[in-house]
């Protein structure tokens, strides 16, 4: 597998839209931190670690609304393996006017971009989710 990002992204989206509890997905330390990302910002109810003989998976909660509406709109990939998309502090995007979080790589950690503003750090863009 040649991006780990985009296959988790990917499932994440799969599953909220078939409306699944959970989702599996590998497990790296990018990936662990765009869970913590989602948590914190609520898109996700939170997530496990599943240990394995290779490198484990993440089972991922995913998180409706009381009426059971779909939090997640909209989860895509900025940045590639084959086009890296790099912004400074003033650069990143507000996905819907700051409604929605874009998930940055930085030097600190992954972050949202709210934290990213606060902290005054930018690196490079992951995602955006609506």
């Amino acid at each position: 597998m040649t991006d780990p990002i985009a296959d988790m992204l990917t499932r994440i989206r799969n599953a909220t839209r078939n409306r699944h509890k959970t989702v599996n997905c590998l497990n790296s330390r990018v990936c662990r931190g765009i869970a913590d990302v989602l948590k914190a910002e609520g898109y996700i109810t939170g997530y496990d670690v599943i240990e394995d003989a290779r490198q484990g998976q993440i089972r991922v909660k995913l998180k409706y609304g009381p009426r059971g509406e779909t939090l997640i709109h909209k989860i895509e990939r900025a940045s590639t393996p084959g086009r890296r998309v790099y912004r400074g502090v003033e650069g990143l995007p507000k996905p819907l006017q700051g409604l929605g979080i874009a998930i940055v790589s930085t030097s600190r950690g992954v972050l949202s971009d709210r934290t990213c503003r606060t902290e005054r750090v930018g690196g490079e863009l992951l995602a955006v989710v609506e």
